[in-house]
């Protein structure tokens, strides 16, 4: 890949979303109602799709240390 040039952008559907995140995909849909959790999505027409380092990023963000981490950081 040249030095300027921008990684192309893997979109996955629902489907594929939700086998990666072990989830069902109306558990998808319903965070897309309702902004439950903070998985960005786009659609393009009336197709949804998640970019694939999006859902990367989710992953990382639900790492925990303990039981009793909320994933937020000490004030």
């Amino acid at each position: 890949m040249p030095p300027n040039a921008k990684p192309q952008t893997v979109l996955l559907t629902p489907k594929e979303t939700a086998k990666r995140l072990r989830l069902s995909e109306s558990t998808l849909a319903k965070w897309r109602m309702t902004a439950a959790r903070a998985l960005p999505y786009v659609k393009i027409g009336a197709k949804v799709a998640y970019d694939e380092r999006e859902v990367e990023r989710f992953i990382a963000a639900q790492a925990r240390k303990s039981t009793s981490d909320n994933g937020r950081e000490a004030a």
